[in-house]
């Protein structure tokens, strides 16, 4: 790595290497000097130099680099000149956005430039192989080629300086406008991945810096701007990932926010609580979670009528008919029935944990939270005055579905409500912070509403019905549909229902315990009736009695049921006129309440105006005295350290003293302090009168010497300068004559001087000369002796290869030898072997052929006994055909083996046998063979 003395010459070098096209080395050499400890202190050029790095960085998309260089130069400026860093960041940014927006319109111009009649015809062969064998379109390739990687370069880009500018307090606008800048990127190019990832980059730069508290340049979250910079960023967060449609991060982003306000124990603005509660009724909508959705309604409705004051009625109306709607889409059972302990419990911690998201509860207290259920939110709807601003039609229908008692024109009653409530909605004006409301949302959930309101109603009256009637009293819906809304809400246990398709029938209530109860009610009450009556009414023939009952009972069953209709009518119309002027009386109450709620909170704001100037005053009064106080307890304390008279010092009660106390003790103080002073410095002048006096006295004798020495000095000066311009002068005669002496000189010196020096080049020249002629003489005598070398080389050479060419013919030779002897070796061992076995047969046919009886003193006889001999008296008979056998025979092994002498006594045929063992033991190979030929003869 090379090293600079300054930084200008690094900067210089690394324009001449990207001038040169070396790019990579201009970044690196920029690199080295940004990275060195020699350059620690802030200067302008290092500013320049950072210009160029990024650009060069930006250039070779060398996101690596562009991190360290940035790290190292935030080190250097933080705590000199941290406006620099921002430029330098924000040059940065520029370029790798300028750069991804260059690359994403030259793909763009590529692909129109495509867009022409005849694609066969500019289309090239590979490429339309290539399109056909991948399966994706030209745009899909050219992104992928030129515009992805700049994409994923700004990315990381937007990351690195989020991870650079993480919890510093000097750079939090810097980095909330980046954040910002990244959620702008991802829902531009809809990067739902990166979007999930930058939120969680976010997310824990958050802990991070609730982590590490010790940490320097720590952001101050409770600082009304660091606050405001970090809730914009989360409200950024939050409207991107609902345009995303990213609804669990959007939920997350909810938590983030109100974790935020937790942690510093503050409520946002109602600007962005409206906001907040918009996206919170979005996010819950799509989730289902309608109980959720309407509460979030109704706080935006409640903060919407209380701050917005420029909302006109027509948008208030909108937004309270949602929630009145957004109310009744809540489901009237509880999904939760029969579910298991584990499954309640976490449930009930899910609602107390999106009750404190809805209620907004920076100090969150358990024993004081409430459960969030549909019928609290109605009865909070009608507290709150909701039902006055929404229209006719939800009003109605709210009757109708909550009230009212219709069971068999329920429905009807509800679908031509439901249609003119599809039709209401639309943008609202620009007042309004909700861009829009639509009604025709709620209409799916409210036609549930009915049918489930139908079911129950006709299940009180009704214990059976058909399908047919049923199905024609819920014209909005299909039976298959209103099977599964009675499924669900059976499973739930709202209603009891069974359902025949065999006969065509539908069974409201069970067939058990209700029908049972209800008989054994009437029975009951039968009796009671019938006890009451023989009281009054003796029985005198009980007979005659019974007969006119019985004669007479139906008559009396048709009137009492008319009677009871009759009743029941009334008792409905009575019970219709009380819940309207119920209603009624609610309303007046309401707007009485509202009245005087108003009247109470603006004279409990001028209260609180008023006390807040008063204490306000009070403080600063309190101030005033408490800063005059201690200016006069510090100047008491100041003199009485200045007089260091500790026994005399006052004791001052702290309880009992006062501000008027303080200030005579402090002036008389500094009065008494003032007078001693004054007489100290008159003390301190005569005294330095007394001794300037008596230092003159001193001095003036001394002062006359030092005069008069300075005056013989300057005569005595005065002398030697005349006797110097004297011998000037007779010097001065003497100037000619020194000319012409060093004129004379220098002649003779130039003279030999030009003598030596020509003897000095012909004494060079005669060098040169000698030495080329010796060098001349060296090079023909190496010429020489490298031929001389050659030559002897190629000698040598000839003769190694006749030496090599001789030993490979003697060494060819010796082998065809010893092969010979080798083959003449096999034959003779082979041959021995096959007489070896000739000899063995013989010996044993001789055995077997002539069988002989030794006597025992025939060991030492000089003869051996012939077979013509007579036997012993000892010996074996041998008969007469054997004994023949035996003449012809040749003698038995033990006479042959006798002695030396003996081999003459035996056959010549014999002899002739044995010869060639003799001859192949001691005699040449010719001999050998020639006997072996004979004895085979």
């Amino acid at each position: 790595m090379a090293t600079f003395a300054k930084p200008e010459n690094a900067l210089k070098r690394a324009e001449e290497l990207i001038n040169v096209g070396q790019k990579q080395e201009a970044l690196q050499a920029l690199h080295g000097l940004i990275t060195s400890k020699r350059y620690r202190a802030w200067q302008k050029t290092l500013e320049r130099i950072m210009f160029k790095y990024v650009e060069l960085c930006v250039d070779m998309r060398r996101g690596r680099f562009a991190k360290d260089g940035l790290i190292q130069y935030r080190i250097v400026c933080q705590q000199v000149n941290i406006n620099s860093l921002e430029e330098v960041i924000k040059h940065f940014m520029h370029l790798a956005t300028e750069r991804a927006e260059l690359a994403r319109s030259k793909a763009q111009a590529l692909e129109e430039a495509l867009d022409v009649d005849d694609l066969e015809a500019d289309n090239r062969p590979e490429d339309l192989m290539i399109s056909y064998v991948s399966g994706e379109k030209w745009k899909d390739r050219s992104d992928r080629e030129m515009v992805t990687p700049w994409f994923k370069f700004l990315w990381e880009t937007y990351r690195t300086v989020l991870e650079i500018l993480r919890n510093n307090s000097k750079l939090e606008a810097l980095y909330a406008m980046t954040a910002h800048r990244a959620f702008q990127f991802c829902k531009q190019y809809k990067r739902t991945t990166e979007f999930r990832r930058l939120c969680e980059i976010i997310r824990n730069h958050l802990a991070n810096l609730n982590k590490y508290r010790d940490q320097r340049d720590r952001p101050d979250l409770s600082a009304p701007e660091s606050l405001q910079l970090y809730l914009d960023t989360r409200f950024e967060q939050l409207k991107v990932a609902t345009e995303l449609a990213l609804w669990q991060e959007a939920f997350r982003s909810v938590e983030d926010i109100h974790a935020l306000m937790c942690m510093v124990k503050k409520t946002p603005k109602a600007s962005l609580l409206v906001i907040y509660y918009a996206k919170l009724t979005e996010i819950f909508w799509i989730s289902s979670s309608h109980l959720y959705h309407a509460y979030a309604w109704l706080k935006l409705f409640s903060l919407q009528k209380s701050f917005n004051k420029n909302l006109s009625q027509k948008d208030l109306q909108l937004i309270a008919s949602s929630v009145v709607l957004a109310a009744l889409s809540v489901s009237p059972y509880d999904c939760s029935y029969g579910a298991s302990h584990l499954e309640l419990e976490n449930e009930k911690e899910r609602r107390l944990r999106v009750a404190n998201l809805i209620g907004f509860n920076v100090e969150p207290k358990p024993e004081s939270r409430e459960m969030l259920s549909r019928s609290s939110l109605l009865l909070e709807l009608v507290a709150k005055g909701v039902m006055a601003c929404v229209t006719t039609e939800v009003k109605d229908i709210y009757h109708l579905l909550e009230h009212a008692f219709h069971p068999l024109d329920l429905a009807a009653q509800v679908q031509p409500l439901l249609t003119k409530i599809s039709k209401l909605g639309g943008k609202l004006s620009s007042a309004s912070s909700v861009p829009e409301v639509q009604l025709s949302q709620y209409v799916p959930s409210l036609e549930k509403l009915a049918t489930l309101r139908l079911l129950q109603q006709v299940s009180q009256v009704y214990q059976t019905m058909k399908i047919e009637t049923l199905s024609g009293m819920i014209p909005f819906s299909e039976f298959a549909l209103v099977e599964k809304i009675a499924v669900d809400a059976v499973k739930s246990n709202f209603i009891s229902i069974r359902i025949d398709h065999m006969k065509g029938a539908v069974f409201f209530g069970s067939q058990g315990l209700e029908s049972e109860g209800l008989r054994n009610h009437l029975s009951s009450f039968a009796e009671s009736m019938s006890k009451i009556r023989n009281l009054i009414y003796s029985p005198l023939k009980k007979v005659s009695q019974l007969g006119e009952t019985l004669s007479s009972l139906p008559d009396v069953v048709e009137k009492e049921h008319k009677r009871l209709l009759a009743r029941k009518s009334i008792i409905e119309k009575r019970k219709e006129e009380q819940e309207r002027h119920l209603l009624e009386m609610e309303r007046e109450e309401e707007s009485r309440r509202l009245k005087l709620q108003k009247i109470t909170e603006e004279a409990e704001q001028r209260r609180l105006a008023s006390e807040y100037e008063r204490r306000k005053n009070q403080r600063i009064l309190r101030e005033i005295e408490e800063r005059e106080l201690e200016e006069a307890k510090a100047l008491l304390q100041e003199a009485e350290k200045r007089s260091k008279k500790k026994g005399k010092k006052p004791i001052i009660d702290g309880e009992k003293i006062t501000k008027q106390t303080l200030m005579e003790l402090a002036l008389s103080e500094q009065l008494r302090e003032r007078q001693e002073m004054e007489k100290k410095l008159q003390k301190l002048a005569k005294t330095m009168d007394y001794l300037e006096r008596a230092k003159r006295e001193e001095a003036a004798p001394l002062i006359e010497i030092a005069f008069q020495r300075r005056l013989r000095e300057i005569e005595l000066s005065r002398l030697r300068h005349t006797g110097d311009l004297e011998e000037k002068r007779r010097l001065s005669e003497k100037l000619g004559n020194k000319k012409i002496f060093q004129e004379r000189v220098v002649n003779r010196r130039e003279a030999e001087f030009n003598k030596l020096k020509k003897e000095r080049l012909e004494q060079i020249s005669q060098i040169i000369r000698s030495r080329k002629s010796e060098r001349e003489t060296r090079r023909k005598m190496i010429y020489y002796l490298k031929l001389e070398e050659d030559r002897m080389k190629k000698l040598r050479e000839e003769e190694e290869a006749r030496q090599r060419e001789e030993a490979e013919r003697r060494k060819e030779e010796e082998a065809k030898r010893k092969a010979k002897l080798d083959e003449i070796a096999a034959k003779q061992r082979q041959r021995e072997l096959e007489l070896e076995e000739k000899e063995k047969r013989w010996k044993e046919e001789v055995l077997q052929m002539r069988p002989t009886i030794v006597p025992a003193n025939s060991a030492h006889s000089d003869q051996p006994r012939t077979l013509d001999s007579a036997p012993s008296q000892g010996g074996k008979y041998i008969p007469k055909h054997r004994r023949a056998q035996a003449e012809s025979a040749p003698p038995p092994q033990d006479q042959r083996r006798g002695g030396g002498n003996r081999m003459d006594d035996r056959p010549d045929k014999w002899r002739e046998d044995r010869r060639p063992v003799s001859g192949m033991v001691g005699g040449p190979r010719s001999s050998f063979l020639s006997s072996r030929s004979r004895g085979e003869r």
